[in-house]
């Protein structure tokens, strides 16, 4: 059976711009101009007859009919996409880029990285550590997508913690996250050893200042408040620029620090630090693996299976 389509360009246009809600993103995305995405999509409208998109101040707005056609677009894109990675070879020996937070490149990803490059000799991985970008605004969802855009422009694939909600990406879920307190066993030994919440009074508390706050509240904020702990100054203790460095103060036994456990794996394996309370408070961001037009590349497909099984892996322990 055959059928008469539009020419594909003009559909791709518009498929990238209303994933994006952006003509600039859309050319970003096609490697094209604005005005190249603007003149195939009023092709395209002539061409059907309906009206695609209402230009707002500073977006598109989809009409019914576009509503109504964009998820099988995508999907069909997808499919072809896929028909065309196999018709071609099937090993893609090459580069594969990674953006990813430097705590989390070094405290969870490093540690397991050695499999994915016995299963993978010929990928030529690059880990680049980014920092995200400020908040400034207070709009965290806003620079979490700022962020993951920035990223992407020079990286295959980000590790980003966040909400996840980045329209016109590929995201998985990689690691749901909890807020604990972690110290020094030596903690809870002796004088003033911390054998309950309200000990926490007492104790030096560590502070982690890279940026990494829940919904704008410092971690140790949000567990004290979860615990209905009176009393806590949390405005004092020690402060370090990176989860890292305030991870290795808590296991010198320099102070309690609050932050993810699934950052302290080796530490808490080993007993270089412990969970001194059984509360761990659930969060509703978590760490995200994200991608673009690069999400069927097949060693970005291999990457993203290797990950998310070495996240499944961790959970089901």
């Amino acid at each position: 059976m055959s059928y008469r389509l539009p020419p594909l360009n003009a559909l791709k246009a518009f498929e990238s711009a209303a994933r994006f809600s952006s003509l600039k993103r859309a050319a970003h995305e096609l490697n094209v101009t604005p005005a190249a995405i603007s003149h195939q999509i009023k092709a395209l409208e002539d061409y059907l007859g309906v009206k695609l998109f209402r230009r707002m101040n500073r977006a598109l707005e989809l009409t019914a009919a576009a509503r109504a056609a964009l998820p099988k677009l995508s999907a069909g894109f997808e499919s072809l996409a896929q028909a065309v990675a196999a018709m071609g070879p099937q090993t893609d020996s090459g580069q594969l880029t990674v953006s990813v937070a430097p705590s989390f490149a070094a405290r969870w990803l490093m540690p397991r990285l050695h499999r994915f490059f016995a299963a993978h000799p010929d990928v030529d991985v690059r880990i680049s550590a980014r920092t995200r970008l400020l908040n400034r605004g207070g709009q965290g969802d806003a620079v979490e997508r700022a962020t993951i855009e920035k990223w992407l422009e020079e990286s295959d694939v980000a590790i980003l913690y966040g909400h996840g909600d980045y329209p016109g990406y590929r995201v998985d879920k990689l690691l749901a996250l909890t807020i604990a307190p972690m110290c020094s066993p030596q903690l809870v030994r002796g004088d003033n050893a911390l054998r309950a919440p309200q000990d926490l009074r007492v104790q030096t508390l560590v502070h982690d200042d890279s940026g990494a706050r829940y919904d704008g509240v410092a971690f140790w904020d949000v567990w004290i408040s979860a615990a209905g702990v009176e009393g806590v100054d949390t405005s004092r203790g020690s402060h370090f620029s990176q989860p890292v460095l305030a991870l290795e103060a808590a296991s010198d036994a320099l102070g309690v620090v609050a932050t993810f456990p699934v950052l302290a794996n080796a530490e808490l394996a080993v007993g270089r630090l412990i969970l001194p309370f059984e509360l761990q408070v659930p969060l509703q961001s978590a760490y995200y693996l994200v991608s673009s037009d690069t999400a069927l590349r097949p060693v970005v497909i291999a990457f993203r299976d290797w990950l998310l099984a070495e996240a499944a892996q961790q959970t089901a322990v």
